[in-house]
């Protein structure tokens, strides 16, 4: 389109770790975007297999990137950080794009006079090769997110599309979350800025391989209580939002403590009793004044 040069620029970062086969594959679908971006960073976050060969070999136009510190936020935020573009796209090595994915984005702010610094669209789900229809918890949307964000991460990484800027502003993804980094960040992006959506499925995602963090580790919601607890002693939420993230904390820690004493794990439901004892003995004035 002749408008192209109006659209902006994009880095696309991708963070990787022994995903040599799958990232060629997510790499391309960059490749074939009708909208090229004007950089793509791969971070490799301590790769044994051939990734780095490959890259040199096969990509070398691709910024290659390491970062010594395991865990897929500091890989992003590495490419946040050597980003040159305006745009930053984020794409896990395990996903596509559609290849019409970058253009309608750009399209969708550029037809709301650059509205949005945050832009998200649809998307198609696989698990083990297995085509898996979403839940109605799941279904995508713009505007004010920050509600339906808190419940569940709302947003898949693969399909954000977001002002560099913005995490001047914001923060970076928190280093200290083992997972759910995307629910914290988005939380906190949620709370100040109303996100554009794309409804038509342009990301494509794949599921159900051993190394997917989703796997690793159980009771994602210890990790969502984590990000909820700070966000309130950091003030980052309005005194609205404040009350609406007390709220999902609060039964967020309830579903944890019913879980472990089902499965008698006494440790864990001390630990979240003790934290929910200790939120509700606080005071309204700390959180809605």
């Amino acid at each position: 389109m002749t408008f192209h040069n109006e659209l902006g620029t994009v880095s696309v970062v991708i963070p990787t770790l022994n995903r040599c086969s799958l990232l060629q594959r997510a790499i391309q679908s960059v490749l074939n975007q009708s909208y090229n971006p004007h950089e793509i960073i791969v971070i490799d976050n301590g790769s044994s297999d051939d990734t780095k060969k490959t890259i040199q070999t096969l990509y070398p136009n691709i910024r290659y990137l390491t970062e010594n510190k395991i865990g897929v936020s500091a890989a992003r935020n590495k490419g946040i950080k050597n980003a040159r573009f305006e745009w930053i796209a984020f794409l896990d090595s395990d996903d596509v794009w559609k290849p019409e994915k970058l253009e309608k984005q750009l399209i969708l702010n550029y037809e709301f006079k650059n509205k949005y610094r945050f832009i998200h669209t649809n998307e198609i789900w696989f698990r083990n090769g297995v085509f898996l229809n979403q839940m109605k918890k799941h279904e995508k949307s713009g505007g004010n997110l920050f509600n339906k964000c808190l419940k569940l991460c709302s947003i898949s990484p693969s399909s954000s599309l977001i002002k560099k800027k913005i995490f001047d502003e914001h923060g970076f993804f928190d280093e200290d979350l083992k997972v759910c980094e995307d629910y914290d960040m988005w939380l906190r992006l949620t709370s100040k800025e109303n996100v554009g959506y794309v409804s038509q499925p342009l990301v494509v995602k794949y599921g159900g391989h051993s190394d997917q963090l989703s796997q690793k580790y159980w009771g994602m919601d210890r990790f969502r209580i984590q990000s909820i607890e700070k966000n309130i002693k950091n003030n980052c939420f309005s005194k609205d939002q404040n009350k609406l993230a007390y709220e999902m904390l609060i039964k967020k820690l309830k579903v944890v403590i019913t879980g472990a004493n089902k499965r008698s794990n006494n440790e864990v439901f001390e630990i979240y009793s003790n934290k929910l004892s200790s939120w509700l003995s606080v005071s309204d004035s700390f959180l809605y004044d």
